[in-house]
């Protein structure tokens, strides 16, 4: 045979190889991950943190970031937000993410000074492209949040039914988590895990109500809690409980209808000023110049800006109603 057809062949069998070697560690690692949200601990740390020893789970490699994180104590607030928000992400990876993008902000501030001054400039944008990763974190808290909320009514209802069904509790919540879409399966299948494990009710909905700080989590915790120190019938609270969450949504609804003319009125008023300076500087660059170049312009327009944010946030203030 020709020297190519065997040129060929070990080619392709190197690319098989590969490939298999890499979906294998995937798949191990996948694994590894699924074990270790079964054995995540009470207080949200994985096991191997409670357990020195832990023949499933492979110590975390510590790297420069995360030591620097844990020794200025951002280390614990940034997991609970990552885990809130449903990312597997590392702390040094959202760090990292957030030191490129302050010096990608800081660069552009350099090249272009939108805000008259070069130091404003850079220091705005540097801030602006360093808080992007955390507002994107944020974003998916936020977003998970509103889509727990949206399903717990619904999973209340399920457990009420099934309790009234003849089901424990205990397997009324492996039930729910089960059969329920993430997020809310995700939760109440690891309240479940805990509960499974050996830790008291009253722990594992500590540890449920620290992952998700939400108003209508607190009150079925303390529901559940309530009914089993004094008695009652549990699925009639759950099943009012969710006839209140309910109504609350629609009462929500109903003020956001209310305040959209102020929001949609604030978002103009803030973006206008910002966007018309922008376009000016492609537009027409040496209309604003004679301004920009004035030693009382600059202070005027830094004033301008200030007013912008300021006015921006009161109106934020006023529109803001708490349900």
């Amino acid at each position: 045979m020709p020297p190519l057809f065997w040129f060929v062949f070990f080619v392709i069998l190197a690319v098989v190889l590969v490939a298999t070697a890499v979906g294998l560690n995937f798949l191990e690692s996948q694994n590894k991950k699924r074990v270790a949200g079964v054995l995540r601990t009470i207080d949200g740390k994985p096991a191997e943190d409670a357990a020195g020893t832990n023949i499933l789970i492979e110590p975390p490699k510590s790297d420069p970031i995360s030591r620097l994180a844990g020794a200025t104590n951002v280390n614990r607030p940034l997991e609970a937000l990552l885990q809130q928000a449903g990312l597997n992400w590392p702390v040094s990876q959202l760090l990292l993410a957030m030191a490129i993008g302050a010096a990608i902000g800081i660069v552009f501030g350099l090249k272009f000074n939108f805000f008259v001054f070069a130091w404003l400039s850079s220091a705005v944008l540097g801030v602006v492209g360093g808080f992007l990763p955390y507002a994107y974190v944020s974003m998916q808290r936020k977003k998970r949040f509103a889509a727990f909320e949206e399903q717990f009514p619904d999973a209340l209802d399920f457990l009420a039914r099934s309790m009234r069904a003849g089901h424990a509790f205990s397997i009324s919540l492996e039930m729910l988590g089960a059969e329920s879409p993430d997020p809310l399966g995700q939760e109440f299948r690891t309240v479940f895990n805990e509960q499974n494990l050996g830790a008291p009710l009253d722990v594992v909905f500590a540890s449920m109500v620290r992952r998700i700080p939400l108003p209508d989590v607190r009150i079925f915790v303390s529901s559940v809690m309530l009914q089993r120190q004094t008695g009652g019938n549990l699925s009639e609270i759950l099943i009012r409980l969710a006839y209140v969450i309910r109504e609350r949504f629609r009462l929500r609804g109903q003020v956001k209808a209310a305040s959209a003319h102020g929001r949609m009125t604030a978002g103009i008023l803030t973006v206008m000023p910002f966007a018309l300076m922008i376009a000016m500087f492609f537009v027409a660059p040496g209309y604003l110049q004679g301004m920009a170049h004035d030693p009382d312009g600059k202070y005027l327009i830094l004033a301008a800006i200030v007013a912008q944010v300021l006015g921006y946030y009161f109106i934020q203030r006023i529109i803001k109603i708490k349900i």
